[in-house]
C-alpha cells in the first residue's frame, strides 16, 4: 500500500481513539496531492466527525479550519483542537449539511473526507448549497467511499445481503465527475480511484469489529464483512478535486 508520510507522523493510537470510519488522514493526504492549501486561507471540513482532519489541516497546511459536523458536538471537539493545540486556527462548528451558517464566497476551498456521500449525491446540494460558499477560483476536494463501476443492473449478488440504504450513494468516479460537471460551477482538476482501496479500509474494519461493539452496539463486523463479500473488487474510494470558475 502506498506510504503517506504526513500521516506516519501521527500516532496510530490517537488516530484509532477518534477514526470514524477508514483512516481519515490517510484519504485526506491524498487529496491534499491534489489541492493547494497555503497558510491562512480558510478551509470548510465538512463532516470533520471528531476533527482528525481538521486537526491535520492546520498542522499541515498552516490554514484556519471551519470543522463542520453534526454526529459530534462542536464543544466536544473543541475539547480535541485545544488538547492538539490547533484551537487558535481551528473553529468548531455544529450544522447540518443543508443549514449552513457561512456567508457565500467565504471560504478559499471546502474539503469534505467520508461524508459527502450522505448528502451530496443531491442534484441540487452542490450548485446550491455547497459552491456558493467558496470564492470563484477557489477549490473543492472529497474523498468518498464508492464504486469501480455503476451497478446499472442492480446490485451484484456477491453484496446483495449486505447493501444497507446508506450505500446507493456509493458511485463510480465518472458519475461524481459528470455530477459536479453538469452544474457548469467547477472544473474537474482530479478524479480517480484510489490504489488498494481494501488495504485502507481494512485496518479500520479490523478495530471496529473489536471495538465497535463496544462503544456504539452490535453490528462492528459489518465492514469485515463487505470488504470479503466484494470478490468482484466493486468497491473504491474515489478521489475528486475541482476549480471554482
Amino acid at each position: 500500500m502506498k506510504k503517506y508520510s504526513r500521516t506516519e507522523k501521527y500516532d496510530q493510537n490517537w488516530i484509532a481513539e477518534h477514526w470514524m470510519g477508514p483512516n481519515p488522514l490517510w484519504l485526506l493526504e491524498e487529496l491534499c496531492e491534489n489541492l493547494t492549501l497555503r497558510p491562512g486561507m480558510k478551509v470548510l471540513d465538512m463532516g470533520c466527525g471528531k476533527g482528525l482532519t481538521s486537526v491535520f489541516l492546520a498542522k499541515e497546511y498552516g490554514v484556519t479550519v471551519f470543522a463542520n459536523d453534526l454526529w459530534i458536538s462542536a464543544t466536544d471537539n473543541l475539547k480535541r483542537f485545544r488538547e492538539a493545540g490547533v484551537s487558535d486556527s481551528v473553529f468548531p462548528m455544529h450544522a447540518e449539511a443543508h443549514a449552513l451558517p457561512y456567508a457565500d464566497e467565504f471560504f478559499d476551498a471546502a474539503i469534505s473526507i467520508d461524508s459527502y456521500e450522505y448528502y451530496g449525491t443531491d442534484e441540487i446540494y452542490f450548485p446550491n448549497i455547497y459552491a456558493k460558499l467558496v470564492k470563484p477560483g477557489g477549490q473543492f476536494g472529497i474523498v468518498v467511499p464508492g464504486l469501480t463501476r455503476e451497478f446499472e443492473g442492480g446490485c451484484p449478488e456477491t453484496l446483495k445481503e449486505l447493501w444497507v440504504g446508506e450505500m446507493f450513494s456509493f458511485h463510480s468516479k465518472d458519475w461524481w465527475r459528470r455530477h459536479w460537471e453538469k452544474t457548469g460551477i467547477a472544473e474537474i482538476t482530479a478524479c480517480y480511484d484510489m490504489e488498494d482501496p481494501k488495504g485502507i479500509w481494512w485496518p479500520w474494519a479490523k478495530w471496529a469489529a473489536e471495538n465497535f461493539d463496544k462503544e456504539w452496539g452490535e453490528g462492528g463486523d459489518f465492514d469485515t464483512k463487505f470488504l470479503q463479500a466484494d470478490t468482484n473488487n466493486d468497491v473504491a474510494l474515489v478521489v475528486m478535486a475541482a476549480t471554482k470558475k
